[in-house]
């Protein structure tokens, strides 16, 4: 599985930016997809998830402002960040967990740069 993560960039604070992750598998057939970030110096952190039945769960730190969402038919994964602050600068990676029978398989995308500027 390949994913490949864009849409960062440069945003004043309050500003709006949309990640997308694009999956070399149907991604109907993954369980849980999720984004990360990690700023320098910081550990990473889970922002989003999504499982595949839809179900969604958020960082405190993010809730109301970012919205994970997947389209199946395009196999891509998106990340709609509002009301962007400069804490939410860091990279940005993408995540998918594939359980199989009796193992669980863990793919990541390259990292997309968000810098939120004040």
């Amino acid at each position: 599985v390949q994913l490949q993560a864009s849409g960062g960039g440069l945003v004043q604070a309050g500003g709006s930016l949309r990640l997308s992750c694009a999956a070399s598998v149907n991604i109907a057939s993954i369980n849980a997809i999720s984004w990360y970030r990690q700023a320098p110096g910081n550990q990473r952190e889970r922002v989003a998830g999504i499982t595949s039945g839809g179900s969604t769960a958020y960082a405190d730190s993010v809730k109301g402002r970012f919205t994970i969402s997947k389209d199946n038919t395009k196999n891509t994964m998106y990340l709609q960040m509002n009301s962007l602050k400069p804490d939410d600068t860091a990279a940005y990676y993408c995540n998918a967990v594939i359980w199989g029978p009796g193992n669980r398989n863990e793919y990541w995308g390259q990292g997309t740069l968000v810098t939120v500027s004040s």
